[in-house]
């Protein structure tokens, strides 16, 4: 049977950010995606990261599109561009991410994911490295820190909340960072109900 990932991932912003990169390609820049793409191939270079850094000096496209191009001319990075291809990676994302000594960490990641998912109007959406859980912006993030710890994010503001010391302010909120504030989770006791009262804080917090 095959999982509907759809119903537990949510697109990542940044596919419609690349969306829109492509469609204003043409007219920010004179040339179509396939009119670039021809342009990287026959410049001879065959090295990404030299198509790279010949668009950005030889066209003045910043690192951003040249790269998105050059993924183009390579046959990659769809998952980039294509909501149901993002759909589909999302998974293996997850799975790498836990992969060798964090694998241990995989039961605690999924139970996370459970206690976010019961919350309305969320979606979660894999990075590489992270895992953003989304109302209408960032409210939380799952991180595998360490071979034994995940270290949970919450976007809780800069305001004081009573809330025990394990909830660490990582000084998001002078930095302008999303995540303000995080719990660290190396076993299953660790994802109470303080921790449970906290997302539903960062959830209720980013009404809109």
């Amino acid at each position: 049977m095959t999982t509907d990932h759809s119903k537990l991932y949510r697109v990542h912003p940044g596919v419609a950010h690349a969306q829109k990169v492509i469609g204003n390609l043409e007219r920010k820049s004179g040339h179509s995606l396939d009119q670039w793409v021809k342009l990287v191939i026959d410049s001879g270079l065959e090295a990404s990261k030299q198509r790279v850094a010949w668009l950005k000096s030889e066209h003045q496209l910043g690192t951003v599109t040249a790269a998105m191009i050059v993924d183009h001319a390579e046959g990659r990075g769809q998952e980039k561009v294509d909501p149901a291809a993002y759909l589909r990676w999302a998974p293996a994302l997850v799975d790498a991410m836990y992969a060798g000594k964090k694998r241990g960490l995989r039961p605690l990641h999924d139970k996370l994911v459970a206690v976010a998912s019961t919350l309305p109007d969320v979606g979660i959406s894999p990075g590489k490295s992270i895992v953003p859980i989304y109302r209408h912006h960032v409210i939380a993030q799952i991180k595998p820190a360490t071979q034994k710890r995940i270290d949970f994010g919450l976007a809780l503001g800069a305001e004081h909340y009573r809330f025990s010391q394990r909830v660490v302010s990582t000084s998001g909120a002078t930095t302008g960072d999303r995540i303000t504030h995080r719990i660290a989770i190396t076993e299953d006791r660790d994802i109470d109900d303080e921790l449970i009262a906290a997302l539903k804080l960062a959830h209720r917090l980013d009404e809109q």
